[in-house]
Order: C-alpha cells, then sequence, then structure tokens
C-alpha cells in the first residue's frame, strides 16, 4: 500500500530544475497566427518571460530571420531579460541548430519547456527532437499559436501523443511558486500575476484592495473593531 507524503511530484517543475526556450515571438510569425489573438498571445508571452526572469530560470531566446525577415522579438520579452543575447537561426527546427544546442548543454539541465510561434512547425520540430535525445520536455500551449486552431491543436496532440507535457502560462508561474509561504518570491508571484494574470489578478487586486487580503497569511490582515 502506498503512504502519502507531504513532498511535490516530480513532473512539478521547479525554477532550479529546467530551462525555459522561447521561440520566434516575431512580428512576421504573428501576423498569420490565428488560433490565439496578439493581445492575448503577448501577454501569455510576457507572464512567462517575467516568471522565469523573477525566478531565474536559465532560459534561451531564440528567432528566425530577424534582420531580413521576421523582425524583432516581442518586447515583452526582451525587456525581461535585458542585454540577453537572441540566438538567430536559418533553421525552422531550433534543435537543429547548433548555437542553440551549445548553449542547451551550456546550461546543462535535462527538463526543457518550450514556448512559441508557430506551433506545428518552429515547436513540433525541437520537442520531438528533444524527447528523441532522452530530455524531458514540457509545451507552455497558450503562450503558442499557429496558422489556424485545427493547426495548433493538432500539433498539441502530436507532441502529447509524443510525450510532451503541456501546461499553460498561469500554470508556470504558480507551478515556479508553489508554496505561498515562500515569501521571497510571493510579492513578485503576485505582481506578475495582477499584472499578466486576467481575471485571476484582478481578483488579486481587488482582494487585496478592499479586504487586506492575502494567501499564506502574507501581508496585514483587515482591522478588527474593537469590542
Amino acid at each position: 500500500m502506498s503512504k502519502a507524503t507531504p513532498t511535490p511530484g516530480s513532473t512539478l517543475v521547479s525554477p532550479t530544475d529546467h530551462s525555459l526556450i522561447l521561440i520566434d515571438f516575431q512580428s512576421q510569425m504573428s501576423f498569420a497566427t490565428k488560433s490565439i489573438d496578439a493581445v492575448n498571445l503577448r501577454n501569455n508571452a510576457a507572464l512567462i518571460s517575467e516568471a522565469a526572469a523573477g525566478f531565474k530560470v536559465p532560459t534561451i531566446l531564440t528567432t528566425v530571420a530577424e534582420k531580413s525577415f521576421s523582425g524583432p522579438m516581442f518586447s515583452e520579452i526582451t525587456d525581461a531579460f535585458p542585454g540577453q543575447k537572441l540566438l538567430d537561426r536559418t533553421s525552422m527546427n531550433t534543435w537543429e541548430d547548433a548555437a542553440v544546442i551549445d548553449e542547451v548543454n551550456r546550461i546543462g539541465k535535462n527538463r526543457l519547456v518550450f514556448a512559441g510561434l508557430w506551433t506545428s512547425v518552429c515547436i513540433v520540430g525541437p520537442t520531438l527532437s528533444a524527447l528523441d535525445q532522452g530530455f524531458e520536455v514540457y509545451i507552455i500551449t497558450d503562450a503558442c499559436g499557429d496558422v489556424s486552431t485545427e493547426a495548433h491543436e493538432r500539433a498539441v496532440e502530436r507532441m502529447i501523443q509524443a510525450g510532451v507535457r503541456p501546461m499553460t502560462s498561469l500554470q508556470y508561474l504558480l507551478e515556479l511558486q508553489r508554496d505561498w509561504a515562500r515569501t521571497e518570491t510571493y510579492d513578485m508571484t503576485t505582481g506578475i500575476a495582477k499584472k499578466f494574470g486576467g481575471s485571476y489578478g484582478l481578483g488579486i487586486i481587488y482582494a487585496k484592495t478592499m479586504f487586506g487580503a492575502s494567501e499564506g497569511a502574507h501581508g496585514s490582515a483587515p482591522a478588527v473593531a474593537a469590542e
């Protein structure tokens, strides 16, 4: 009989056990993206970038034909990693670029988390290639997009069937925090959620403004009238 213990599952991500690879978040790639609107895509890209930067997750930023065709990477991403070099490629499959692979090996994490454009080409290629070489692979599905909903969904299905683990942007942030008692990153996590967490972020703003509420007894409690 199994015995329960208060320990996290081995497949949950933590700030120190993976690297994040952000691929081709560029103007030209986003123009044809139809499976997610540009506002949500940019918001989710910002959310995971701020989360990774805040939790000091080693992150690889890569573009394709930046100067000649596809344009600059989203500022929501580059602002989170000021001064970091972008690895520009000619290959559609990031995993076939020697400079990117050198960086993957330099960082040395066996668990990789991917997001980018387009799901069916620039994400399927490296995720399946990394799986084939023994890496543990995750994809942030709502920080990816494709030329149609069909293209995005079939690509996600294909990756899941191969063994890639799907997650969402907000899930990524909260999985990195995981415990509200981690006071050193509490304000950062809730700050990112307030800015990029949609209705969840609005709920945090409301609760903190109206009631002084906080998860895990952080911050000041609401005043109680004396009897």
